[in-house]
């Protein structure tokens, strides 16, 4: 297929999802202002059915797909062509590309009718809407000017949060937002700026160079927030045609292969790990050789430019049906199964409100009375679950706490040969004896302990990311137990009030007949976020990896980093004065170094575990407390809402008379409306799958 075929192809998948949201959106509004207009007509008629939370569900869901987007975050080292590779993509020169780390902010892009750049900040101040030219020339930084940022720990923009940028392109027009990160080696503070998007995104854009394969620090940020995490990622070696630049004779085919193979072999040996999901090799759907520059050039004399050679058909191969299937259809199967969970949820209220309405006020007492032990059961369930959230919760935070302390005082053992990667090349101790480079000695292991700290501190979080995971994928699995006897027992409650036998249920599916706040303990629906990087509970409002993070932040490890090294640096220094300028050779002298450090570390280590460990407890509790709060909100909102149903019924049957052949009739029509509504989001849904 040509590279015009497969850029249009990809246009074409795009617009068929934008299609199908715009579409799927109505459905979803008209849902809910049925519902609110039914509710409140209710209320003179013959009482509302209890259906808020629907009608909040719904409407949130409606908004996410008028909304929608495929959002992709592009990340890399500075000088890696990151701007380039996105002016590309767009073909467009749209984004500030050099030799420079050139993005000091982070930067959205989406769709607009007109060119505008609008700044954000963070101190109050209202956005700032300026041209194209003074936001590359406002937001651009030197190498230089980026070295002394990172050395001082600080951000280029500090009161600038991010910008917005909007384009009328055709690529961002069908529905795709990109999220253009500042260098990763800039500055520890841009990291955590660019990388807290990481969750928000449904894949990233991993920026390499065919000349620098995998770095160090390129494997730091991999592992620390890439690896293990479930998410989508690309990798896009970028200035591959610079391959044959490198070689000694540019015009030797067999000399091209032959490097070429090589390169290869040495990023598959680097990347391999990060692209493997469930045991599965993904590496040649993930990992792709491009050539940003050749493929920007082209686009620039003709948006339709042939791009064979770049390596951009083959990654826009990949990337299409990744977001246009993968993505889209988990989106839009958790719209259909909210489509189906609501009209569920309105036929039953309304099949026992039919046979409510035709009975007495004595009766329809007595009925209610009758069904006073369901509602203590419900309570009952309510509560069993809440003890076993609670209960996992204590044992989870006991249990990561003390790994954090194990952790901590763990570190003692493997110090030595640890800390020797960090220090870099050019440290040098007998900068520490001049006087006038001592501050630049001291801003160098500052900056390779910061490094070793947070490396070591992201692989607990990891293994403690493990540990949660696990637990919530218990707790969903206790919630269809809870939810599965909830059912039985409102099953029971319809057949007493209603006086009817119920159908035996073919086969119990708590996805399709389950309440809804079960659905949502175990993760079925996630649109509430928009999140698609990890597990369904993930999805659902609990993104674990970015809540391991708040935990990494809530522990305060860099500033762990920061205020050890200051109190250790003294005694360090008298040490090495000790050691005297002779002891100093070469691997050595970085020895001596690790060795001094260590032994002022350990002196701090049991301080650091009980002082952090605290912190550590509350963040893995609140966690848990966060997801219990909404478990049981619901849970109590759909009992409250049965009893208000009941309870509304009754009061208005005890004060007026309500025509039962209006209200049949007012309620029946409403069915039929949101029926309607339903089937069409499952005819959209079908239709889609279909192609």
């Amino acid at each position: 297929m040509s590279n015009k075929l497969e850029t249009q192809g990809f246009l074409n998948d795009l617009d068929r999802v934008a299609q199908v949201r715009r579409k799927m959106a109505p459905c979803f509004k008209q849902i809910a202002t049925k519902l609110k207009a039914s509710e409140a007509e209710g209320k003179n008629a013959s009482g509302s059915l209890g259906l808020e939370r629907d009608i909040e569900d719904v409407t949130r869901t409606g908004d996410y797909l008028q909304q929608g987007v495929f959002r992709l975050l592009v990340l890399g080292d500075m000088k890696r062509g990151k701007s380039t590779v996105l002016n590309a993509l767009l073909g467009e020169n749209l984004l500030p590309s050099d030799v420079n780390p050139c993005t000091a902010i982070l930067t959205i892009l989406k769709y607009g009718p007109e060119k505008t750049v609008t700044v954000h900040f963070s101190n109050g101040r209202s956005p700032e809407r300026i041209d194209f030219q003074t936001f590359k020339q406002r937001y651009t930084i030197d190498p230089q000017e980026a070295k002394q940022l990172e050395q001082r720990k600080e951000l280029a923009f500090p009161d600038v949060t991010h910008a917005v940028v909007e384009y009328p392109l055709a690529l961002l027009e069908k529905g795709v937002e990109i999220v253009d990160s500042p260098g990763l080696n800039d500055t520890e503070a841009r990291n955590e700026l660019s990388l807290g998007y990481i969750h928000q995104c449904h894949a990233v854009l991993f920026v390499l160079r065919a000349s620098q394969p995998c770095t160090l620090a390129e494997r730091r940020y991999l592992d620390n927030y890439i690896k293990d995490r479930n998410l989508a990622v690309f990798f896009l070696i970028n200035a591959w045609d610079q391959v044959r630049e490198s070689l000694i004779d540019p015009d030797d085919a067999q000399e091209l292969v032959d490097a070429e193979a090589k390169l290869h072999k040495v990023f598959r040996a680097n990347l391999s790990e990060y692209c493997t999901h469930e045991g599965y090799d993904r590496y040649n759907e993930r990992v792709f050789p491009i050539s940003a520059l050749v493929a920007l050039r082209r686009r620039l004399k003709d948006a339709n430019a042939n791009l064979d050679g770049t390596g951009f058909p083959e990654f826009m191969g990949a990337l299409n049906p990744f977001l246009t299937e993968e993505r889209a259809i988990m989106e839009l199967r958790q719209a259909r199964s909210l489509s189906r969970q609501v009209s569920s949820r309105l036929k039953e209220s309304i099949e026992r409100r039919t046979h409510l309405l035709g009975q007495g006020v004595e009766e329809l007492q007595q009925r209610i009375a009758s069904v006073e032990p369901e509602f203590k059961s419900l309570h009952e369930i309510g509560e069993q679950f809440r003890r076993e959230i609670q209960s996992t919760r204590d044992r989870k935070a006991r249990a990561i706490a003390e790994s954090f302390r194990n952790y901590v005082m763990g570190l003692e053992q493997t110090f030595d040969a640890d800390f020797l990667k960090y220090q870099p090349p050019s440290l040098s101790l007998l900068d520490f004896f001049n006087q006038g480079r001592r501050a630049e000695f001291n801003a160098a292991f500052e900056k390779a302990f910061q490094q070793y700290v947070n490396d070591k501190f992201f692989a607990w979080t990891l293994k403690s990311e493990k540990e949660l995971t696990e637990a919530f994928a218990q707790l969903a699995k206790t919630a269809e137990r809870y939810g599965t006897s909830y059912l039985e027992v409102t099953d029971r409650m319809t057949e007493k009030l209603t006086g009817q036998k119920l159908q035996t249920r073919a086969a119990l599916s708590i996805e399709e007949d389950g309440p809804p706040w079960a659905k949502w303990a175990m993760g079925l629906f996630s649109l509430a976020t928009g999140n698609f990087s990890g597990a369904a509970l993930a999805a659902a409002g609990f993104d674990f990896n970015a809540i391991l993070l708040n935990i990494f932040a809530a522990a305060g490890i860099a500033i762990v980093a920061a205020s050890v090294f200051g109190v250790i640096l003294g005694p360090i220094a008298l040490a090495l004065v000790g050691l005297g300028l002779g002891a100093f050779q070469a691997e050595q002298a970085r020895k001596e170094l690790a060795k001094v450090t260590k032994r002022e570390l350990v002196k701090h280590l049991p301080q650091i575990a009980q002082q952090y460990s605290p912190d550590i407890t509350s963040a893995v509790q609140e966690c848990f407390d966060t997801y219990e709060r909404e478990v049981m909100d619901r849970l109590q909102d759909d009992i409250q809402s049965r009893k208000a149903e009941l309870e509304g019924l009754l009061q208005q049957k005890a004060t007026k008379e309500t025509d039962r052949s209006t209200e049949l009739q007012r309620l029946q029509s409403l069915k039929a409306s949101v029926t309607e509504d339903c089937d069409r989001v499952e005819d959209l849904y079908q239709s889609f799958l279909g192609g």
